[in-house]
């Protein structure tokens, strides 16, 4: 079975209304192991009387498990959860709406993507200084160190580099390294893809990597300051409506 009807069952089989679902993760990246799990994110819609009550409903549905010998990851979001993450310095949420990588889509996932490219701020550049600190640490504390964590911190700082310069959220390692030209990433990339979800470096070049570490901050801080994005996001009634209308029962239709 290949692994789109695993996918989309997993979808299908979502407890509430979806407007998308995606792949995140090591896929959208460009560097996924044969034993990479699939991370799918997206967004349901609660029900009116699950919203409007004493009682609610959770915000964020989790399934893990593996089917047909494939770890699937499943987390969504309610839509008013996913919107007010949207509107903050989260670019996790941004590069999920826009992944490439699409199982579900609707209309309304169409919308959603056109207030999206509204809501990108020059601070966004913080939510990738961060997420870099704290893969390279990982990578730092390990002995042999991961493959993993390394290429994490290299696709967070050049992600945050070509937002800023670019406005535009890519994700996937390879394509952003088509204009950055970094030798040492293809054989990264290739021993991640090649290799496990384990992979370590043998022979890590330490020093190496934490020079490139602190040169590929350095131009994220002056993308960051020479950014021309809006300081505030510009999305936010856009959101405010589309969830009204959805809520009250424009529900979201499957394109499938």
């Amino acid at each position: 079975m290949t692994p789109l009807p695993l996918l989309i069952k997993q979808v299908e089989q979502h407890p509430y209304p979806l407007l998308f679902a995606t792949i995140s993760g090591a896929h959208l990246y460009g560097f996924p192991s044969p034993d990479s799990d699939y991370d799918l994110r997206g967004v349901h819609l609660l029900p009116l009387k699950d919203v409007v009550g004493i009682k609610t409903r959770p915000e964020t549905i989790e399934k893990s498990g593996v089917h047909d010998g494939m770890e699937i990851d499943l987390v969504t979001h309610d839509a008013k959860k996913f919107f007010s993450l949207m509107l903050k310095k989260n670019g996790y949420v941004l590069e999920q709406v826009f992944s490439p990588l699409v199982v579900h889509t609707t209309p309304k996932h169409g919308e959603l993507k056109e207030i999206a490219a509204q809501c990108i701020t020059r601070h966004h550049a913080h939510h990738y200084f961060g997420f870099a600190e704290t893969q390279w640490r990982l990578f730092e504390k390990e002995n042999p160190p991961r493959v993993k964590p390394l290429l994490y911190v290299y696709r967070v700082l050049l992600t945050g580099i070509h937002l800023m310069r670019m406005g535009v959220i890519e994700a996937n390692l390879v394509r952003l390294n088509e204009t950055e030209k970094l030798p040492y990433l293809d054989d990264l990339i290739q021993r991640k893809v090649a290799g496990a979800e384990k992979e370590r470096l043998a022979e890590a070049d330490l020093a190496f990597h934490h020079s490139e570490y602190g040169r590929l901050r350095g131009k994220l801080q002056t993308a960051h300051e020479a950014s021309a994005l809006p300081e505030t996001s510009q999305g936010a009634e856009a959101l405010n409506d589309l969830l009204v209308r959805i809520r009250l029962g424009d529900a979201p239709r499957s394109n499938s």
